[in-house]
């Protein structure tokens, strides 16, 4: 038996939680499908799921375990909650920014934040991001934050310049 994550986010999707966690794990890298658990003929006054349809994936995304329940369409995803992908670079904030927002909620993007084709919402931040805006000089967080709350995808350039227009 394997070690389990304590802590372990679950993703609640209407049907499509092995598409999703498929998607998912073709855009980031150290990432695979752990396990596919299928509804049974057990509970099906309750679930109203199909025998050997598929009940949770547990997939990990770079390190960090997952798991996706096809419950039905009871609940849906909102942005009380996201998913936070720290980049180095611009190259990174494009790439993942591309993958993620491909077939999703345009009007959902904003400051860095976006909602997938699932309806997850994500935020896709330089990873420097938290120290400019925890930097004690509250001009330089103005200036930031300013700029930040222009932009849909997030470009590095521009905050570092608007950080730097201080010093």
């Amino acid at each position: 038996m394997s070690r389990i994550q304590r802590i372990m986010p679950n993703l609640w999707f209407d049907y499509n939680a092995e598409e999703a966690a498929n998607f998912y794990v073709s855009i980031f890298e150290n990432s695979y499908i752990n396990r596919i658990i299928r509804y049974g003929k057990a509970g099906y006054d309750i679930h109203g799921k199909e025998a050997g349809t598929v009940m949770t994936v547990e997939f990990t995304l770079d390190g960090q375990k997952f798991i996706g329940l096809n419950g039905g369409p009871h609940f849906h995803f909102n942005e009380a909650i996201s998913l936070i992908v720290n980049c180095n670079n611009q190259d990174e904030i494009d790439y993942y920014w591309d993958r993620l927002s491909d077939e999703g909620d345009l009007y959902a993007q904003k400051c860095g934040w976006l909602k997938d084709k699932y309806g997850v919402s994500w935020q896709v931040v330089p990873a420097d991001l938290h120290d400019m805006l925890s930097d004690p000089d509250t001009e330089m967080v103005h200036n930031v934050t300013n700029e930040l709350f222009k932009m849909k995808k997030i470009d590095i350039k521009t905050l570092k310049e608007a950080y730097e227009l201080v010093v």
